[in-house]
């Protein structure tokens, strides 16, 4: 979980995939919430000028890829929680 969290760190910008290569959105921040010093969540933003934003858990993350810029997830969009 470590390793993955120092990943979470430097995703600002990436494209979010779901588990069946349909685009979430970009990255906008990570998220802290059990501790200070590990991301436990990444803010995804729809489109540009959307309000809307997703909550993308770091288990649901399979694969960061630093090459391509996107991060591929385990579960498909329509299971990811929104907010504001």
């Amino acid at each position: 979980m470590s390793a993955l969290a120092l990943d979470l760190r430097r995703t600002a910008g990436f494209l979010v995939a779901d588990a069946r290569g349909r685009i979430v959105g970009r990255v906008e921040c990570p998220m802290y919430g059990t501790s200070p010093e590990e991301p436990d969540a990444l803010s995804v933003r729809s489109g540009f000028l959307s309000r809307r934003r997703r909550l993308v858990p770091a288990d649901s993350i399979e694969q960061i890829d630093d090459g391509s810029r996107v991060i591929g997830l385990r579960v498909e969009r329509d299971t990811i929680r929104t907010f504001l």
